[in-house]
């Protein structure tokens, strides 16, 4: 069980995972504050996705409670979800739209319409302005990674929520990614995330480890 001293933001009690005939977690707990974050270890299978999907809400575990200031997200999903953002691991980018229509239309579905001037400015942030008026299908990999991190600059979240957010991405893009975080959370933000590479967001932000362990 991950605690902290602070009253928690968010939280997790006894959540048990399973998938097919396989247990991937049980009795699982845990807390964050603003200002803390949460990174995932594990093998491929352990059940790291299935843990971000469960504290995002988009999952229901098996047993369990996760809670947003105390209350089960279950029962107050608007609220939850206006502070939330949730990236996944692959990119959920339309591939005829360009980087400036994909976010327009997801910031339209969260209800937070933007000016192209502003998507213009944030993909600006992450070294896309060449790129942002092109079609998704002709991008790299990296710069689809970080097309979809731009989101994260365009949408007010308390808490972050991020599958392998430096997937795809060279030394420079990562560094730049690692900033954003550290700006996130020196700002009362909260951070869950997964990665094959152990992220580097200073001393400052307390944050803990969480190493699954896989089906059992």
């Amino acid at each position: 069980m991950i605690t902290t001293t602070d009253t928690p933001t968010l939280s997790a009690k006894d959540l048990t995972c399973i998938r097919g005939t396989q247990t991937l977690f049980s009795n699982l707990s845990l807390q964050l504050s603003a200002g803390q974050w949460l990174y995932l270890q594990g093998e491929n299978g352990a059940g790291k996705t299935s843990l971000l999907r469960i504290l995002a809400g988009l999952t229901l575990p098996a047993a369990g409670t996760v809670c947003w200031q105390g209350t089960p997200i279950q029962t107050e999903r608007a609220d939850f979800h206006k502070s939330m953002l949730y990236l996944g691991h692959h990119a959920s980018l339309k591939e005829d739209l360009t980087l400036t229509e994909n976010l327009g239309s997801m910031m339209a579905m969260d209800g937070l319409p933007v000016t192209d001037a502003q998507i213009h400015d944030a993909l600006s942030q992450m070294g896309l302005t060449k790129r942002q008026h092109l079609p998704t299908r002709v991008l790299s990999a990296g710069q689809k990674r970080r097309g979809l991190l731009a989101r994260a600059l365009l949408r007010p979240a308390k808490l972050w929520i991020l599958d392998e957010p430096f997937n795809a991405l060279d030394v420079q893009a990562i560094a730049h990614v690692q900033n954003l975080l550290k700006a996130h959370l020196a700002s009362g933000g909260l951070l869950v995330l997964t990665s094959h590479q152990t992220p580097d967001l200073g001393q400052e932000a307390p944050g803990f480890v969480l190493n699954l362990s896989g089906p059992r």
